[in-house]
């Protein structure tokens, strides 16, 4: 979500233009830079990911 959110500053879009881009309404972006982590999926985190532009990498370890 960090990175998404940096993506979208750095892009200088508007949340509306920038939601248009990723898909997704203004009002989810918005829950998205807001940091509602529960409100995604990690489906929905990769694919909006991905279409910013971004790499994702998912790493699984033991705690």
């Amino acid at each position: 979500m960090r990175g998404i959110a940096r993506a979208y500053r750095e892009s200088g879009l508007t949340q509306v233009e920038a939601a248009a881009k990723l898909g997704v309404s203004q009002p989810r972006l918005n829950s998205l830079l807001k940091g509602h982590v529960e409100l995604f999926s990690l489906d929905a985190l990769v694919r909006i990911a991905a279409l910013a532009g971004l790499h994702v990498r998912l790493t699984v370890r033991k705690p």
